[in-house]
């Protein structure tokens, strides 16, 4: 592999990481302000961002090279509201999909097919999490303005985050 895919893709196992630990701070201060069910979906959720970390690193080392551990950033832990959260996940996913085109981008320049398919994979999950994280929020939406509605839509979170972990034990 060139030295500029793998760089890239340790920068990428690196936002993974971070995304995982943005996720699990969101769940933690849904936890603490009474969303169970949207704790539930974001700590799913950065198990999940772990696991494309974690796929990204066994790919670099089946191609014969090395993933790096880094220095992480310190995520941030406080919204003001569950609204914040939700605009938060999406914006950061979108952030992600930036951040993947790049890769692929700088495989196609430097003619690593085998990475540039490999990142297929990346490609449509990107797809499908700002698919998702636009749902989550217009959910999110509908259920502010009808009493109760929050109370709805946590409980929608926590059947997300289920059905999430059961898809993946089948």
């Amino acid at each position: 592999m060139k030295q500029q895919v793998i760089n890239v893709i340790n920068s990428q196992i690196k936002a993974e990481e971070e995304s995982s630990r943005l996720y699990f701070a969101m769940g933690n201060w849904c936890e603490t302000q009474g969303y169970p069910g949207c704790a539930s979906y974001l700590y799913q959720h950065a198990d999940e961002e772990r696991l494309h970390m974690v796929k990204l690193v066994h790919y670099l080392s089946e191609r014969g090279a090395h993933a790096l551990t880094q220095a992480l950033a310190q995520p941030q832990n406080n919204w003001d509201t569950i609204q914040d959260v939700f605009k938060e996940v999406l914006k950061h996913e979108e952030y992600v999909t930036q951040l993947i085109n790049n890769l692929f981008e700088v495989c196609m320049v430097e003619k690593d097919y085998m990475t540039s398919n490999f990142l297929q994979w990346y490609i449509q999950e990107q797809i499908e999490e700002e698919a998702t994280a636009r749902s989550v929020l217009d959910k999110l939406q509908l259920a502010s303005t009808s009493q109760g509605g929050i109370f709805h839509f946590d409980k929608d979170m926590e059947a997300l985050a289920k059905q999430a972990i059961a898809a993946k034990l089948q």
